[in-house]
């Protein structure tokens, strides 16, 4: 039986998803890992927003790694205020009230597109504390996980069945978070192993 390519592409980013979440949580209960809770809150959040916009505009099977990083991510979030650097900032706060902000303004315009650009913006705001982590403790963070993050958003965007603003921004732009966040602890490490 045949199956339409947005099927198995999906199924493959949701997978790749899970392989990286799983080096992640290993990381995290081996101690090595200590996610920042308010970001990874925010990336809950953020991706539960882009999930049910992009199932309202029929983004299909390409959802499925949006809805597969939700569960993830609030995981992670959970065990980072359990584990992780509990340093937690004004900065923070504002992050995590853009995550808000960006339900509020769907329900006020009722257009999916305006809550994905805000949520856009603000993942791309919150991923700052993660940044500053990243660059000050590089060996505090997965750098596997960031690697399959990049992949399975590049096939949830192949997998999306109606590729539209709405359904491919966030996507499109956590490939570019993910790769330049890769870039820095890649960098940083090799400084410190000088």
């Amino acid at each position: 039986m045949l199956y339409d390519y947005h099927v198995i592409v999906g199924l493959l980013a949701a997978a790749v998803g899970l392989v990286g979440y799983a080096y992640y949580y290993r990381d995290i209960f081996r101690g090595t890992t200590t996610p920042h809770p308010f970001s990874w809150l925010s990336f809950g959040f953020l991706n539960a927003i882009t999930f049910f916009a992009q199932v309202v505009e029929g983004g299909g099977a390409g959802t499925w790694v949006t809805g597969v990083s939700t569960v993830a991510t609030m995981g992670i979030a959970i065990l980072a205020l359990q584990r992780g650097k509990k340093h937690i900032t004004g900065f923070d706060w504002f992050c995590f009230a853009g995550a808000l902000v960006g339900i509020a303004l769907w329900q006020m315009t009722r257009d999916p597109l305006w809550a994905v650009i805000v949520v856009t913006v603000t993942d791309t705001i919150a991923f700052a504390p993660t940044y500053r982590k990243g660059y000050l403790l590089p060996y505090s963070e997965t750098l596997a996980n960031y690697v399959a993050s990049a992949a399975k958003y590049v096939l949830g965007l192949i997998a999306l069945e109606a590729f539209n603003w709405t359904t491919a921004l966030y996507p499109a732009s956590l490939v570019l978070s993910n790769l330049a966040f890769i870039a820095v602890l890649y960098m940083r490490r090799k400084r410190l192993q000088r």
